[in-house]
Protein backbone atom coordinates (compact mmCIF):
# COMPACT_ATOMS: atom_id res chain seq x y z
CA UNK A 1 0.00 0.00 0.00
CA UNK A 2 1.20 3.51 -1.52
CA UNK A 3 0.06 5.56 1.60
CA UNK A 4 -0.02 9.69 1.92
CA UNK A 5 -0.11 11.24 5.52
CA UNK A 6 -0.92 14.86 5.59
CA UNK A 7 -1.16 16.83 8.63
CA UNK A 8 0.74 20.34 9.66
CA UNK A 9 1.31 18.94 13.28
CA UNK A 10 4.80 16.78 13.43
CA UNK A 11 4.01 14.94 16.26
CA UNK A 12 0.58 13.69 14.72
CA UNK A 13 2.32 12.44 11.88
CA UNK A 14 4.77 11.07 13.60
CA UNK A 15 1.90 9.02 15.38
CA UNK A 16 -0.16 7.61 12.23
CA UNK A 17 3.33 6.59 10.94
CA UNK A 18 4.21 4.90 14.15
CA UNK A 19 0.86 2.96 13.95
CA UNK A 20 0.99 2.30 10.05
CA UNK A 21 5.00 1.16 11.31
CA UNK A 22 3.44 -1.57 13.19
CA UNK A 23 0.39 -1.79 11.19
CA UNK A 24 3.23 -3.23 8.67
CA UNK A 25 5.10 -5.59 11.00
CA UNK A 26 1.65 -7.32 12.83
CA UNK A 27 -0.03 -7.84 9.49
CA UNK A 28 3.09 -8.78 7.59
CA UNK A 29 1.66 -6.96 4.55
CA UNK A 30 4.07 -4.24 2.26
CA UNK A 31 3.30 -0.75 3.79
CA UNK A 32 4.78 2.91 2.30
CA UNK A 33 4.17 5.69 2.92
CA UNK A 34 5.04 9.50 3.26
CA UNK A 35 4.33 12.48 5.70
CA UNK A 36 3.38 16.26 4.35
CA UNK A 37 3.18 19.60 6.66
CA UNK A 38 0.88 21.34 3.97
CA UNK A 39 -1.62 19.74 1.45
CA UNK A 40 0.28 22.09 -1.43
CA UNK A 41 3.07 20.14 -1.01
CA UNK A 42 1.09 16.69 -0.90
CA UNK A 43 -0.82 18.36 -3.85
CA UNK A 44 2.51 18.78 -5.84
CA UNK A 45 3.67 15.22 -5.34
CA UNK A 46 0.74 13.72 -6.47
CA UNK A 47 1.50 15.00 -10.05
CA UNK A 48 4.37 12.21 -9.95
CA UNK A 49 3.14 10.02 -7.79
CA UNK A 50 0.16 8.01 -7.20
CA UNK A 51 -0.94 7.06 -3.61
CA UNK A 52 -3.79 4.77 -2.85
CA UNK A 53 -4.07 5.78 0.42
CA UNK A 54 -4.25 9.39 2.17
CA UNK A 55 -4.68 10.26 5.07
CA UNK A 56 -5.74 14.19 5.36
CA UNK A 57 -5.91 16.11 8.44
CA UNK A 58 -9.05 18.60 7.94
CA UNK A 59 -8.31 22.00 10.11
CA UNK A 60 -4.81 23.22 8.37
CA UNK A 61 -3.52 26.07 7.85
CA UNK A 62 -3.73 27.57 3.80
CA UNK A 63 -5.78 25.13 2.43
CA UNK A 64 -7.31 23.05 4.64
CA UNK A 65 -8.59 19.29 4.13
CA UNK A 66 -11.92 19.31 2.35
CA UNK A 67 -10.58 21.89 0.22
CA UNK A 68 -7.47 19.41 -0.98
CA UNK A 69 -9.75 16.46 -0.93
CA UNK A 70 -11.54 18.54 -3.70
CA UNK A 71 -8.64 18.66 -5.87
CA UNK A 72 -7.69 15.32 -5.40
CA UNK A 73 -10.97 13.99 -6.19
CA UNK A 74 -10.71 16.13 -9.50
CA UNK A 75 -7.87 14.07 -10.89
CA UNK A 76 -8.13 10.48 -9.17
CA UNK A 77 -11.53 9.35 -7.95
CA UNK A 78 -10.15 5.83 -6.97
CA UNK A 79 -7.58 7.23 -4.32
CA UNK A 80 -8.91 6.18 -1.09
CA UNK A 81 -9.53 9.27 1.54
CA UNK A 82 -9.48 8.93 5.10
CA UNK A 83 -10.04 12.18 7.59
CA UNK A 84 -8.17 13.14 10.29
CA UNK A 85 -9.62 15.80 12.89
CA UNK A 86 -10.27 16.64 16.12
CA UNK A 87 -13.66 17.84 15.96
CA UNK A 88 -17.00 15.53 14.12
CA UNK A 89 -18.57 19.09 12.31
CA UNK A 90 -17.20 18.30 8.84
CA UNK A 91 -18.90 15.05 8.73
CA UNK A 92 -21.06 16.30 5.91
CA UNK A 93 -18.67 17.98 3.61
CA UNK A 94 -16.37 14.68 3.91
CA UNK A 95 -19.09 12.94 2.17
CA UNK A 96 -19.57 15.30 -0.21
CA UNK A 97 -15.73 14.67 -1.51
CA UNK A 98 -16.45 10.64 -1.12
CA UNK A 99 -14.13 10.17 1.71
CA UNK A 100 -13.67 6.36 2.71
CA UNK A 101 -13.40 7.39 6.49
CA UNK A 102 -13.76 10.22 9.37
CA UNK A 103 -11.68 9.26 12.18
CA UNK A 104 -11.07 11.66 15.14
CA UNK A 105 -8.38 12.47 16.77
CA UNK A 106 -6.08 11.03 18.48
CA UNK A 107 -6.18 7.42 16.12
CA UNK A 108 -5.05 4.49 17.28
CA UNK A 109 -4.58 1.30 16.41
CA UNK A 110 -7.80 0.03 17.80
CA UNK A 111 -9.49 2.73 15.48
CA UNK A 112 -7.06 2.37 12.28
CA UNK A 113 -6.55 -1.23 11.77
CA UNK A 114 -9.64 -2.61 11.27
CA UNK A 115 -9.97 0.94 8.45
CA UNK A 116 -6.72 -0.57 6.92
CA UNK A 117 -8.04 -4.18 6.95
CA UNK A 118 -11.07 -3.07 4.89
CA UNK A 119 -9.09 -1.02 2.27
CA UNK A 120 -6.81 -3.68 1.97
CA UNK A 121 -9.29 -6.12 1.05
CA UNK A 122 -11.02 -3.98 -1.13
CA UNK A 123 -7.70 -3.70 -2.94
CA UNK A 124 -7.10 -7.30 -3.20
CA UNK A 125 -10.59 -8.23 -4.30
CA UNK A 126 -11.64 -4.88 -6.34
CA UNK A 127 -14.75 -4.56 -8.56
CA UNK A 128 -14.24 -5.12 -12.27
CA UNK A 129 -14.27 -2.19 -14.59
CA UNK A 130 -11.83 -0.20 -16.72
CA UNK A 131 -9.65 2.46 -16.35
CA UNK A 132 -9.31 5.67 -18.42
CA UNK A 133 -7.27 8.39 -18.74
CA UNK A 134 -8.76 11.53 -19.17
CA UNK A 135 -8.63 15.27 -19.40
CA UNK A 136 -8.84 15.55 -15.64
CA UNK A 137 -6.78 12.94 -14.76
CA UNK A 138 -7.01 8.56 -14.66
CA UNK A 139 -10.23 7.18 -13.24
CA UNK A 140 -11.47 3.90 -12.81
CA UNK A 141 -15.11 3.15 -14.13
CA UNK A 142 -16.94 -0.13 -12.97
CA UNK A 143 -19.12 -2.04 -15.69
CA UNK A 144 -21.84 -2.00 -13.05
CA UNK A 145 -21.89 1.78 -13.06
CA UNK A 146 -21.48 2.68 -16.76
CA UNK A 147 -24.87 2.53 -18.75
CA UNK A 148 -23.23 3.25 -22.45
CA UNK A 149 -20.57 4.24 -24.43
CA UNK A 150 -20.66 7.17 -27.19
CA UNK A 151 -17.94 8.06 -29.98
CA UNK A 152 -18.22 11.25 -31.88
CA UNK A 153 -15.93 13.55 -33.27
CA UNK A 154 -12.82 10.97 -32.45
CA UNK A 155 -13.85 11.47 -28.73
CA UNK A 156 -15.22 8.65 -26.34
CA UNK A 157 -17.99 9.46 -23.65
CA UNK A 158 -18.35 6.99 -20.87
CA UNK A 159 -22.30 8.02 -19.67
CA UNK A 160 -22.39 6.80 -16.16
CA UNK A 161 -26.05 5.75 -14.23
CA UNK A 162 -26.16 8.43 -12.06
CA UNK A 163 -25.66 11.14 -14.96
CA UNK A 164 -22.07 11.46 -14.69
CA UNK A 165 -19.76 11.69 -17.57
CA UNK A 166 -16.00 10.81 -18.49
CA UNK A 167 -14.48 12.36 -21.57
CA UNK A 168 -11.78 10.31 -23.52
CA UNK A 169 -10.07 10.60 -26.64
CA UNK A 170 -9.57 7.25 -28.26
CA UNK A 171 -11.67 5.49 -30.96
CA UNK A 172 -14.52 3.05 -29.99
CA UNK A 173 -12.56 -0.20 -31.12
CA UNK A 174 -9.89 0.81 -28.45
CA UNK A 175 -12.47 -0.39 -26.09
CA UNK A 176 -14.84 -2.89 -27.70
CA UNK A 177 -12.51 -5.93 -26.41
CA UNK A 178 -12.80 -5.00 -23.03
CA UNK A 179 -16.30 -4.35 -23.23
CA UNK A 180 -17.83 -6.79 -25.82
CA UNK A 181 -16.01 -9.78 -24.53
CA UNK A 182 -18.49 -9.41 -21.54
CA UNK A 183 -22.24 -11.05 -21.31
CA UNK A 184 -23.78 -7.59 -20.60
CA UNK A 185 -22.29 -4.97 -23.34
CA UNK A 186 -23.91 -5.00 -26.57
CA UNK A 187 -22.98 -2.71 -30.12
CA UNK A 188 -26.26 -1.35 -31.11
CA UNK A 189 -24.79 1.39 -33.67
CA UNK A 190 -21.24 1.96 -34.92
CA UNK A 191 -20.87 4.52 -32.34
CA UNK A 192 -22.55 3.13 -29.20
CA UNK A 193 -22.18 0.20 -26.62
CA UNK A 194 -24.75 -0.21 -24.13
CA UNK A 195 -24.93 -2.10 -20.90
CA UNK A 196 -27.92 -4.53 -21.05
CA UNK A 197 -28.81 -3.45 -17.77
CA UNK A 198 -29.63 -0.35 -18.72
CA UNK A 199 -32.01 -0.90 -21.25
CA UNK A 200 -35.53 0.23 -21.01
CA UNK A 201 -37.29 -0.40 -24.42
CA UNK A 202 -36.08 -1.50 -27.30
CA UNK A 203 -37.47 -0.84 -30.71
CA UNK A 204 -36.25 -1.88 -34.61
CA UNK A 205 -34.68 2.03 -34.52
CA UNK A 206 -34.01 2.89 -31.15
CA UNK A 207 -33.86 2.62 -27.80
CA UNK A 208 -34.22 3.95 -23.85
CA UNK A 209 -32.27 3.55 -20.79
CA UNK A 210 -33.52 3.67 -17.70
CA UNK A 211 -32.37 6.90 -17.22
CA UNK A 212 -34.66 8.11 -20.19
CA UNK A 213 -31.73 8.41 -22.82
CA UNK A 214 -32.62 7.72 -26.48
CA UNK A 215 -29.95 5.77 -28.62
CA UNK A 216 -30.29 4.93 -31.98
CA UNK A 217 -30.27 0.96 -33.26
CA UNK A 218 -28.83 0.14 -36.51
CA UNK A 219 -31.32 -1.63 -39.09
CA UNK A 220 -28.08 -4.31 -39.80
CA UNK A 221 -27.77 -4.80 -36.15
CA UNK A 222 -31.36 -4.88 -34.53
CA UNK A 223 -31.91 -8.43 -35.30
CA UNK A 224 -29.13 -9.56 -33.33
CA UNK A 225 -29.60 -6.70 -30.29
CA UNK A 226 -33.17 -7.89 -30.22
CA UNK A 227 -32.07 -11.87 -30.03
CA UNK A 228 -29.41 -11.03 -27.39
CA UNK A 229 -31.82 -8.89 -25.61
CA UNK A 230 -34.45 -11.16 -24.93
CA UNK A 231 -32.19 -14.14 -24.09
CA UNK A 232 -31.06 -11.08 -20.75
CA UNK A 233 -34.84 -10.76 -20.53
CA UNK A 234 -35.75 -14.22 -20.04
CA UNK A 235 -32.36 -15.05 -17.81
CA UNK A 236 -32.64 -12.17 -15.70
CA UNK A 237 -37.01 -11.81 -15.34
CA UNK A 238 -38.36 -15.47 -16.75
CA UNK A 239 -39.93 -13.63 -20.05
CA UNK A 240 -41.77 -15.66 -22.32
Amino acid sequence: MKIAICDDDSLELFHISSILDRYRLEKKVPVKYKTFQSATELLVTMKAMEYEIIFLDILMPGVNGIQTATEIRQANNDVKIIFLTSTPEFAFESYAVKANDYLLKPASPEKLFPILDTLLSEEQNPQEGITLKTKKGIVRILFSNLAFVEVMSKKLYFHLSNGDIREVTASLSEVEDKLLCRSDFIKVHRSYIVNLWQIGTLTPKELVTHAGRTIPVSRLLYAQVREIYMEHLFEVKGVE
